[in-house]
């Protein structure tokens, strides 16, 4: 009996002992629909992850859109603060919400930012037949009657989408910005479907969100907000080259709970900086237009405070903050 008893409880433990690691297996939340930028830095970090054996099974990914990222934020502080298997996709889309004040009284440090490694260059999208060419074009439209244009952007009203066309339009000397038409939707996804199906007639995003569409030749690329041309989208102009000096570049990246411990937190850098220095995430960065962008570790975070207070700044200036 003695030793029945013994098989049988090896054999439970055995058996909690597997639905343990299964229940904490790693977990990616995407702050917004399947589609856009967060769901893009999810999918494909996580694949990698485990295609180069740095987690021993799939990273399953959550969509958990809403309040341009306010929602998963929220969940991740008040729900899941110690979770040390939750990493949560990040961008500048955070933190221009964080320095807004847009998450509720929520901060930066109440999460840790473990890093950010790939650039999403800004983009200026139009439908494909859009009566708009260049840049300029736009410009001049929106300076004759500020309401005929309207623009769809994955982050909410004054999120990071919102400030690219506001940028454009300071540096082409037109101050009411007030009066420039911003609606925003749940990801970049959502966004060039409303301007490929004409209810906007531009779209605010990143190239990784538009990608699909320009090779099935849906939109026009009036300008990428970078210094130079993207590689493998050379035929794109820059903004700067069209006469408007505006870089808007949107890092990719993740945090993590606040509560978990340094060990785990330097277990998740050393994570992702194995994906950064992978072939599989050079090729992934290729053929979605991502520029080299690597930021991991402990100093991310107080990167990550100076462009809080730099966001902040900037937006007290165009107005979006008082």
């Amino acid at each position: 009996m003695t030793n029945r008893l013994f098989k049988a409880l090896a054999t439970s433990a055995v058996l909690g002992l597997s639905a343990t690691t299964a229940a904490t297996a790693a977990e990616c939340v995407a702050p917004a629909n399947p589609g856009g930028g967060w769901d893009f830095t999810c999918r494909q970090i996580g694949k990698i992850l485990f295609d180069i054996g740095q987690v021993d099974s799939p990273v399953q990914v959550t969509n958990l859109a809403g309040a341009g990222g306010g929602l998963a934020f929220s969940t991740v502080v008040n729900e899941r603060n110690d979770d040390a298997e939750l990493i949560v996709a990040a961008s500048s889309a955070t933190t221009t919400r964080l320095a807004q004040n847009a998450y509720g009284g929520a901060t930066a440090d109440q999460v840790r930012f473990v890093g950010a490694i790939g650039a999403d260059p800004g983009v200026i999208v139009v439908a494909a037949d859009s009566p708009f060419q260049s840049l300029n074009d736009m410009v001049e439209a929106i300076k004759a009657d500020p309401g005929s244009v309207a623009f769809a952007g994955g982050s909410a009203v004054g999120g990071f989408d919102h400030m690219k066309p506001l940028q454009v339009m300071l540096a082409s000397g037109f101050d009411d910005i007030t009066a420039i038409k911003y609606i925003g939707v749940d990801g970049g996804a959502d966004a060039i479907t409303q301007t490929v199906g004409g209810f906007t007639q531009a779209m605010t995003g990143d190239m990784s969100e538009i990608v699909g569409f320009v090779n099935s030749g849906e939109v026009r690329v009036l300008a990428v907000l970078t210094e130079e041309r993207v590689p493998g989208f050379d035929d794109i102009p820059t903004a700067r080259e069209q006469g408007i000096d505006v870089v808007s570049v949107n890092w990719r990246g993740l945090y993590v709970p606040g509560g978990i411990s340094d060990a785990d937190f330097q277990k998740w850098a050393d994570r992702l900086q194995a994906v950064a220095d992978s072939a599989e995430w050079q090729q992934a960065m290729t053929d979605n237009g991502l520029a080299p962008f690597t930021k991991v570790g402990g100093d991310f975070q107080s990167w990550i405070d100076g462009v809080v207070a730099q966001t902040e700044e900037l937006s007290r200036k165009i107005g979006v903050i008082q």
